[in-house]
């Protein structure tokens, strides 16, 4: 399954500055790593888990209360069923 990026892809990329560990930063250069690569990368990931979280504490009361009816109910297609 594929999901569509958690921002606008076609927005320009934006210099910026970053703290890190001497050492480690070393150890990324001498291994040809691509910072601006990798830091892009887990972000996205960073972004798309803390959106997925705030919308689950934003619905979770929608989904109890739809969770509850369906126990009490049934959902709409019970009639249906040939199986």
């Amino acid at each position: 399954m594929h999901h569509r990026p958690p921002y606008d892809t076609n927005a320009n990329k934006k210099p910026t500055n970053v703290s890190v560990n001497g050492d480690l930063l070393r150890q990324a250069k001498s291994l040809k790593i691509n910072l601006s690569q990798v830091l892009e990368q887990r972000l996205i990931e960073i972004v798309r888990d803390k959106q997925r979280e705030l919308w689950l504490a934003e619905n979770q009361k929608a989904m109890e209360d739809y969770n509850t009816y369906v126990q009490r109910n049934g959902v709409f297609s019970d009639g249906f069923k040939q199986f």
